[in-house]
């Protein structure tokens, strides 16, 4: 969940880093599709897209959700949200080789659906694991995962590190690192007492 909260607050921030390389890559691609220049309002479009698809990507996560914590299971439904942030990864580090400034749009889309999902469901896994007297230190976890992500992310994007022309796919995905480390450790802790209780009736289990 940490992890999660750390793709998101990464994605926030890294995508304003390589603005200028991404604008350059849209007018390129446009050029050798359509054999002239796209408009400065055109690129101006696509960038917005680009930008704005994260947040709709969030509120579908998030509307999912509550539905997915009762169906699946807080922990199960923190590694689904890792289909998505995967997918989304693969298409923005493989979209310029494949010359297409579309999927760096549904990368975003696919990322917004995982940060969406994985904040929401985060805190309330967090809240019903922990033990009563640490109940508020874990829950601000997730704020605190944000902060150090979106530090991250500005450090990743400086032009000393992944902030040049030649490294700006593998800068947008970098946001699959935090997203690996979720899927292989978060299978070896437990779900939550009060869904195993609550929605599946296992007493035992909850115990």
């Amino acid at each position: 969940g940490i992890t999660g909260a750390f793709h998101y607050g990464l994605q926030v921030s890294i995508i304003n880093s390589p603005a200028e390389y991404i604008q350059s890559f849209i007018r390129e691609t446009w050029l050798k599709r359509y054999g002239s220049s796209p408009s400065a309002e055109m690129i101006t479009l696509m960038w917005s897209f680009i930008v704005s698809i994260y947040s709709i990507g969030g509120l579908l996560g998030s509307s999912s959700a509550g539905y997915l914590s009762v169906r699946f299971g807080r922990k199960k439904a923190m590694l689904l949200a890792n289909i998505p942030a995967l997918l989304g990864a693969a298409l923005m580090g493989l979209s310029r080789l494949c010359g297409s400034f579309e999927m760096i749009i549904a990368g975003r889309l696919f990322s917004g659906v995982c940060g969406g999902l994985a904040q929401n469901v985060h805190i309330m896994y967090a809240g019903e694991c922990a033990p009563r007297h640490l109940r508020g230190l874990i829950a601000i976890t997730a704020s605190t995962s944000i902060a150090v992500g979106k530090f991250v992310g500005f450090a990743l994007g400086l032009r000393e590190v992944l902030g040049v022309e030649a490294l700006w796919p593998i800068l947008l995905a970098a946001n699959a690192v935090p997203v690996l480390v979720q899927l292989f450790t978060l299978p070896f802790f437990p779900d939550s007492p009060r869904y195993l209780l609550i929605d599946q009736k296992d007493k035992e289990g909850c115990i």
